[in-house]
């Protein structure tokens, strides 16, 4: 649904996706969009394209379909692209656990797109690598989701101190909003993230009522970069409206690294 199932024609897709990018300082976290490569695809090869080269990564990504648990990591087998097989990581995914409420659980990830469609970006920008994947379950702005969240942060950021591991937050922002409201909506969270503050994404969110479906993943983000002494920037923008031609009912894209 998201991205070609032939791998000629998705590796076409990819070339066209990260052709003519500028090379830039290397990011250990980034934030990176989930739609259909169509529409998010350049503003997620900036983002990956911006990786400091790992042969590990996490990548977590917001439950979209409600199944499994609040957050629900896999650490065995592999993941299957039209590129080939990506395995899952033990190591990292048993870092993840180290926090007593994520639970290996395959339920959530069985139908769930916001990790899967950042693989073959993965695959094509550094070939071989493995990942551990978590999926969370964001269904409020609640200090209580937010403590959990910091501490998967600092999780994360001690195994990628110790291992070389990259962070990839999985996520999209406004959603189906006229381009006006969205740019508010979305400059107000991005005020935030530059801040580097978990809190103020939350309460910004709440009170613009927005839409950005990977705060929780973003929140994990943050919490890592800290630990890790990084600063974010924005790399790229964009929105379906640029695919479309409709700004009326537009979902926007933002490519964020912390360097």
């Amino acid at each position: 649904m998201f991205y070609e199932h032939d791998a000629r024609n998705l590796s076409v897709r990819l070339d066209g996706l990260f052709s003519g990018l500028k090379p830039v300082k290397p990011c250990r976290v980034v934030i990176s969009p989930h739609a259909g490569y169509e529409y998010s695809g350049r503003t997620a090869a900036h983002a990956i394209a911006a990786l400091k080269p790992a042969k590990r990564f996490f990548v977590i990504g917001p439950n979209h379909t409600g199944s499994g648990q609040e957050f629900s990591v896999m650490s065995s087998g592999s993941w299957r692209t039209p590129l080939g097989s990506c395995p899952l990581d033990a190591g990292l995914a048993s870092a993840l656990r180290e926090c007593r409420f994520v639970s290996e659980d395959s339920r959530a990830h069985a139908r769930e797109h916001s990790i899967e469609v950042q693989l073959p970006l993965l695959q094509h920008r550094f070939r071989s690598f493995s990942f551990a994947p978590l999926c969370i379950m964001g269904m409020d702005y609640s200090m209580s989701l937010l403590g959990k969240c910091e501490d998967i942060g600092k999780a994360v950021a001690a195994a990628a101190k110790s291992e070389g591991a990259g962070v990839i937050a999985s996520s999209d922002f406004s959603h189906y909003l006229p381009r006006e409201i969205a740019a508010g909506k979305d400059s107000a969270a991005i005020r935030q993230i530059m801040k580097m503050s978990g809190a103020g994404l939350f309460r910004e969110l709440e009170k613009t009522e927005g839409s950005v479906c990977g705060f929780a993943a973003i929140a994990v983000a943050i919490s890592a970069a800290k630990e890790l002494g990084l600063r974010p920037e924005l790399l790229h923008s964009s929105s379906s409206g640029d695919v479309t031609g409709d700004y009326r009912s537009a979902v926007t894209y933002h490519a964020i690294g912390f360097r």
